[in-house]
């Protein structure tokens, strides 16, 4: 990924925002010469393209995607798609919570029922489980698979 665009997702996680201004964005990783200005919009447009980002409700606003989140996240960092009521998912974040402190990883629980995007995508297979930006479960978790793929990542 090009760096520009990565740095316009991981403004996100540096602001703590879930949606953010052009002027922001020019601010923050543009600056002031035209053509960093310019690579910026390019890269905006490109990602809203890709389906990483999506205009907000609100004029000159983008929000991340979830997909533009996965861009950008830490190896370690474990997703879990879920949704209320989901026995399945339970339990796969019962297994996930046990080798988290062990592997120094991180759980990002996301119900797919507050993204229409997600609800399409997995709305048949939760739970579904990354680690990092890689699909690693989906439907029932493996707990000793998972804990192999975080033994890799150790070395």
């Amino acid at each position: 990924m090009e760096a520009t665009s990565r740095r316009i997702l991981e403004l996100f996680d540096q602001l703590e925002r879930e949606s953010i201004d052009l002027h922001t964005f020019l601010e923050f990783v543009g600056g002031n010469p035209p053509s960093a200005r310019e690579a910026v919009l390019d890269a905006i447009s490109q990602m809203v393209k890709k389906g990483l980002l999506r205009e907000s409700g609100r004029s000159d606003f983008y929000e991340r995607t979830e997909d533009g989140r996965l861009e950008v996240v830490s190896p370690r960092e474990i997703t879990l798609y879920t949704r209320e009521g989901c026995h399945l998912c339970e339990e796969a974040k019962a297994a996930i919570q046990l080798l988290v402190p062990e592997f120094g990883a991180t759980l990002h629980e996301v119900d797919i029922d507050d993204d229409p995007v997600l609800h399409d995508r997995y709305t048949n297979d939760v739970p579904v489980v990354f680690l990092g930006s890689k699909m690693v479960a989906q439907h029932r978790l493996d707990p000793a698979q998972l804990r192999r793929q975080l033994q890799l990542l150790k070395k």
